[in-house]
């Protein structure tokens, strides 16, 4: 973790990756094959909704390694660590040096110390076999066997420190560790876009469940008909953020509704949202900025609902942000959920300040809920799923809803190009930065 941080000593600011990737992208027809499957990573980072339908090119380790770019960029963090070196050794006798300056220094050389060892490894392996490549011409066929295999060796070897190498590259960010607040909202097409709302938020508990997580329900706000205006939930379980925040964006459904009389395929869209769930000691609230109301719940729930005033309004003065729960029949306990989601959304606010150059989180991933914004889609007539951000098409829609296997799959996929967009951000400032 410390020297993906350390890499960001190196980079200043942010691309827009479909500008420094535009040889990669070509026209997507309406049906798209499934692209071709390589050992990159599978972990990292989110696109941003309503994105051009596209494919991308997932680049293989031996591709990203081939480009120029990435040779010049960990050259450069070669240099910056030789001189963090230098600087440091020489302190000793010379005076002038700032103490803090100093600090600084020794803090990004520890930070970078592992991605320079494994550049140092990789140097000494990629050494290693070239020599076996001139044992493989030698004249004796045992030495020839003997190289062969030490040759197998090496190449594993290799292929295995350039993955550490660009694993190690891409910057982690500070909510990727983090648990969640996930939004499901009805969008346009009434009520079928509330039964396809309570049947992905369905979807996203049996993904949570796949995946060892807790989902812990904080919002509940059914329609007439069984389906869901709007809820929300709680997840929490080994990087769940990480893996959900590609879910975020518009979702549109292609089929025939139950409400439907005559038989015809309606258009229905609805969005999700991931907030990451900050910690006690990351984010703080003052109480004194808070004005929590009590009321009796509202709906279905039984003989409490008319007689406790069980729900809890949390409004937050400065900002005006309000988190609503009553879904539980004790007061104190809608009061702490409630916070976590007040907590989520404020936290969301906080991280869209720090990084200044991006739009609010919410407004990205969940846009106008128009049926043009979809960033997947669900056509229950042919049976396919298909995202449009990476042209991956999957069929058994009942399966996918499962949220298990199926999901698991595309959601993978994401994260491999998430990582590479990640990579080819850093790629293009180092290029901008040389010119």
């Amino acid at each position: 973790m410390a020297s993906r941080r350390g890499v960001n000593f190196l980079s200043r600011g942010h691309k827009s990756v479909f500008n420094l990737w535009k040889p990669c992208f070509q026209k997507s027809p309406n049906v798209i094959s499934l692209p071709i499957r390589t050992h990159y990573p599978r972990e990292r980072r989110t696109f941003h909704s309503g994105t051009p339908l596209m494919v991308a090119k997932l680049l293989s380790v031996e591709e990203l390694f081939a480009k120029r770019s990435l040779q010049e960029y960990l050259k450069k963090i070669e240099t910056e660590y030789s001189e963090c070196l230098r600087d440091i050794n020489s302190s000793a006798v010379d005076e002038r040096c700032v103490e803090e300056n100093l600090r600084t220094k020794r803090t990004k050389m520890s930070m970078l110390t592992p991605l320079i060892k494994t550049m140092q490894e990789l140097d000494t392996k990629l050494r290693e076999s070239q020599e076996t490549e001139i044992l493989l011409k030698d004249e004796d066929p045992a030495l020839r066997e003997l190289a062969e295999v030490e040759r197998e060796g090496c190449l594993l070897d290799i292929q295995n420190l350039r993955q550490k190498i660009l694993d190690l590259l891409i910057p982690e960010e500070e909510a990727d560790l983090n648990d969640l607040v996930l939004e499901v909202t009805a969008g346009i097409g009434g009520q079928e876009a509330m039964l396809f709302t309570a049947e992905v938020l369905d979807m996203y508990q049996g993904f949570a469940q796949h995946h060892g997580w807790s989902f812990d329900i904080l919002e509940h706000m059914t329609s007439d008909i069984g389906g869901l205006r709007h809820a929300s939930a709680s997840i929490s379980g080994h990087e769940c953020y990480k893996r959900m925040r590609v879910e975020a964006g518009v979702h549109r459904v292609q089929r025939i509704p139950k409400t439907e009389k005559q038989g015809r395929m309606h258009t229905s869209t609805m969005t999700v949202a991931v907030l990451p769930q900050p910690t006690e000691i990351s984010f703080t609230i003052n109480p004194k900025d808070l004005r929590i109301d009590t009321k009796r719940a509202s709906g279905a729930g039984g003989q409490h609902v008319n007689t406790t005033d069980s729900a809890v309004r949390i409004v937050h003065l400065p900002t005006g942000v309000v988190a609503e729960c009553q879904q539980e029949r004790s007061q104190l306990k809608n009061r702490e959920k409630a916070m976590k989601a007040l907590r989520a959304k404020l936290y969301s606010m906080r991280l869209e300040e720090v990084t200044s150059k991006r739009y609010n989180q919410r407004k990205i991933q969940i846009g106008t809920k128009g049926r043009s914004e979809k960033i997947r889609t669900y056509n229950f007539a042919q049976d396919r799923i298909t995202d449009h951000r990476i042209g991956m098409t999957l069929h058994d829609v009942k399966n996918f809803l499962l949220g298990e296997d199926l999901l698991d799959e595309m959601n993978s996929l994401l994260q491999e190009f998430s990582s590479q967009e990640t990579l080819m951000e850093l790629l293009g400032e180092s290029n901008q930065e040389s010119v």
